[in-house]
């Protein structure tokens, strides 16, 4: 493409303050010479124009079918619940449109998979919102590790809450609680985690998990309702990395008073930890200290600030900021940067071995 704005469409933007409204809105915010936003496509017409009104955008479709094929679109990205994923992506791809598609790309793996194949089969660009993987610190972290900080890695453990998946929710977040829409916390807060820890430490070699329903009902604050929810709010994960370290995971539901996200990583060398106040390691500001050799407290280790320079001020929209302007490069170059649907098919794939462990013991 030339230097022209890249003109995005949405499928799903809502100015109540969702997810793409504070995270997108302000992450092409701060990319205006490589992106500009022309369109959207909500539920109802009404739905999209009221979007569109409030966020001066020229378009507003009557349906996502009407967005994916108009010519003032370019770039579609699907920031709707996870079920209606895969009919969307496909009807993007199938009009030859590049796709920013939030994670999980398909509520099952077949789905991404299928995905995939079409997204190659077009020769377009095809991103995933994997984004803690771009995260500024985790790049970091990676560099430490593959320097030699902590030597050889000889085991890490993680431990992180879940959030939405304690004790009560609310009524728009119900499809959360039924394991066959693909939006678990294992799918969710958990893999968007281990985006980021695979890129840092590698994938797994052998895995072992346990995923369990400790609190089997769920209530509504907003309708008072209670309902059985069939999803895990316990998962333990562990096993072995490639490298042949010893790794342990485990998260819980809701929020705790104690730790929310500590992620150690211990070598024959040195130590790091990792902290931040939840378990969504892909949207929270994330804080590396660390200490090697004959140092026996830990010191801060955060990447230099000329790495933030630049970029949005919260890491909830920095990180789908830095997604997006590799997919800007993608896009202009035909290089292959930004977090892709192989990507997501491999991810999807370390999910299914987790569920399979869990499911089978072992």
């Amino acid at each position: 493409m030339t230097k022209q704005p890249i003109r995005v469409g949405f499928i799903g933007l809502n100015p109540d303050g969702q997810w793409a409204a504070t995270a997108h809105i302000p992450a092409l915010a701060s990319l205006v010479a490589d992106f500009t936003i022309s369109g959207v496509a909500n539920s109802s017409a009404a739905s999209g124009q009221r979007a569109a009104a409030a966020f001066g955008l020229p378009h507003a479709f009557t349906d996502a079918d009407a967005l994916v094929r108009s010519d003032a679109i370019d770039l579609v990205v699907v920031t709707v619940k996870v079920p209606h994923h895969h009919a969307l992506v496909k009807a993007a791809l199938d009009q030859n449109k590049h796709v920013y598609c939030e994670w999980p790309l398909g509520r099952t793996l077949a789905e991404a998979r299928d995905l995939t194949g079409l997204a190659d089969a077009r020769g377009v660009v095809a991103a995933i919102g994997t984004q803690m993987r771009v995260a500024p610190e985790v790049e970091h972290l990676r560099k430490l590790i593959a320097d030699g900080y902590v030597g050889e890695v000889l085991s890490t453990t993680l431990v992180g809450s879940g959030g939405e998946w304690g004790a009560e929710s609310t009524e728009p977040y119900r499809y959360l609680f039924e394991r066959a829409n693909g939006a678990t916390m294992l799918t969710i807060p958990l893999a968007h985690t281990l985006a980021g820890f695979q890129d840092v430490l590698g994938g797994f070699d052998r895995v072992d998990a346990r995923m369990l329903t400790r609190r089997p009902q769920i209530r509504f604050t907003d309708s008072g309702r209670t309902i059985t929810r069939d999803v895990a709010d316990q998962i333990m994960v562990h096993g072995t990395l490639g490298s042949g370290a010893a790794f342990a995971i485990h998260y819980r539901g809701g929020s705790t008073r104690a730790t929310n996200f500590r992620w150690e990583i211990n070598g024959t060398e040195g130590d790091i930890v990792v902290t931040g106040p939840g378990g969504n390691g892909q949207i929270i500001q994330l804080s590396i200290a660390g200490a090697r050799g004959a140092q026996t407290e830990l010191q801060p280790l955060m990447p230099p600030a000329s790495v933030y320079a630049g970029w949005p001020e919260t890491s909830l929209a920095r990180n789908v900021a830095r997604v997006y302007a590799l997919v800007a490069q993608d896009i202009r170059t035909g290089s292959r940067q930004a977090p892709s649907f192989r990507d997501a098919v491999a991810l999807h794939e370390t999910i299914e071995a987790i569920e399979r462990a869990a499911d089978t013991g072992g």
